[in-house]
């Protein structure tokens, strides 16, 4: 069965130029248009990936307004489009304003074929790059999607997953450890989402933001003129939270006070607001995340040891996107996609400098980081693809040079790298070892010797 051909629009007034250029791409499709009416319909018939454009068109054939309306109607219908504007001798100033318009690139008149049909494949390749990007985000926001928010395709990760979605329908309080950034906050909503308190409320709040003398009012609520600036009677987030979750992130800092008060709170389910000797019961799910060691916390007094057993009743430890191997590129593709559609539409994906970038990074800040770099990116970025430059990624340095043991460091290499493939081939066998370039037996037994799941 022959391959279709991709398809080429040729926008171009000169019979002669139409002609020569059309027998010079035995390998496209070529479409042949001599002024925008024709253009205009072949590209909303056609839809073709690259469009070599003449600014100069009538009824301006000796000017470019009718090239740059062109050019303006096909980034506005087809913005994925790849188009080449011909420019003149000396026609350097047109050539730049189309492509801040958003051309892709130019060549000059008179026209050498060669060179132009280099410009025209780059062009072709760099839309089916950016096609792929598309249909992988598309990929990682449904295949890759865990307790009905998290983007992972890490074992490590759909384990915490699995897990919180075990504990979700009981009442037991549970513990999330982690490091800054890995996502408690979002596991915890998807423990709520999935447990039968969903259509409850779920309320979230750092111990670590609110100052000590105002965190007592903030969980417990307080009467009116309980205290200077207590104008009204007002519920606390336990209340807030009642038969829905709490959510306590940096729960190592509550203080010691506070501590008693809240383990009262988890052993009889009441509370007193301050200013009242009224108990009132509450239904309140207790989800806490830190990222601090609380066992050391305890040995030192800093935490009561009996406040953290109540805590603890499940503890769950989140890995850092280090350890993670594959997830950075998942999210970074998810993210790029949605601060696109957000902030900067002509954003169309990653190029392959910034996907190996991404993999190879240590990321210690963690998903936030990874975030905060995709955000910058989009909106900084003035190209379709966004580049390792634009993450502002240095060259990793070797972070195994610990590992001084050949047999050791061959084997956490081989993790890694197989990891890296399966993610950016969606779990595909064959893709991943022909990515690897060993084949699919070899990758087989690699993934049985080093107790891999796909």
């Amino acid at each position: 069965m022959s391959q279709t051909k991709p398809k080429l629009l040729i926008v171009e007034d000169d019979p002669g130029l139409q002609a020569q250029l059309k027998w010079a791409y035995p390998d496209f499709d070529v479409i042949i248009a001599g002024d925008r009416a024709a253009a205009i319909t072949a590209l909303r018939a056609e839809e073709p990936a690259v469009v070599t454009l003449d600014l100069g068109l009538p009824p301006d054939p000796d000017g470019t307004s009718e090239g740059f309306a062109v050019l303006d109607e096909i980034i506005a219908l087809k913005p994925d489009t790849k188009v080449i504007v011909a420019s003149g001798h000396g026609a350097r100033e047109s050539a730049l304003q189309a492509i801040a318009k958003g051309a892709y690139d130019f060549y000059q008149k008179p026209v050498d074929i060669e060179a132009l049909g280099l410009i025209v494949r780059r062009a072709l390749q760099l839309h089916h790059i950016e096609g792929e990007n598309r249909r992988l985000a598309v990929r990682s926001d449904d295949d890759n999607r865990v307790l009905g928010r998290m983007i992972t395709g890490a074992p490590e990760m759909v384990k915490v997953a699995r897990t919180i979605e075990r504990v979700a329908n009981t009442n037991v309080s549970v513990m999330l450890l982690g490091a800054s950034g890995t996502g408690k906050e979002l596991l915890a909503r998807g423990l709520h989402e999935a447990s039968d308190r969903a259509d409850g409320a779920f309320v979230a709040i750092n111990c670590a933001a609110i100052p000590e003398n105002l965190l007592e009012s903030e969980l417990f609520g307080h009467e009116k003129g309980a205290f200077t600036g207590a104008v009204k009677t007002t519920e606390g987030k336990i209340e807030q939270a009642h038969g829905g979750t709490l959510f306590l992130d940096e729960v190592g800092d509550i203080p010691l006070p506070l501590q008693v008060k809240l383990l009262r709170f988890l052993q009889e389910r009441v509370i007193e607001r301050i200013g009242s000797r009224k108990s009132i019961a509450v239904d309140t799910r207790i989800v806490c995340a830190t990222h601090q060691d609380l066992e050391a916390m305890i040995g030192d007094g800093r935490f009561r040891e009996d406040l953290f057993y109540r805590l603890a009743e499940i503890v769950v430890k989140i890995p850092s996107l280090a350890e993670r191997p594959g997830d950075a590129g998942l999210l970074a593709k998810a993210f790029l996609a949605r601060f696109a559609r957000e902030m900067n539409p002509q954003v169309k994906g990653f190029s392959a400098d910034a996907l190996a970038a991404i993999d190879a990074w240590h990321w210690p800040g963690n998903v936030r980081e990874l975030e905060n770099r995709v955000k910058r990116a989009v909106i900084m970025s003035d190209a379709r693809l966004v580049h390792a430059h634009d993450l502002d990624l240095a060259a990793d340095e070797a972070d195994d040079s610990h590992l001084l043991n050949i047999k050791v460091a061959r084997e956490a290499a081989d993790r890694r790298v197989i990891r890296h493939a399966l993610a950016r081939s969606e779990g595909n066998i064959s893709s991943t070892a022909k990515m690897l370039g060993i084949s699919r037996p070899t990758l087989y037994d690699l993934l049985k010797q080093y107790d891999m799941q796909v």
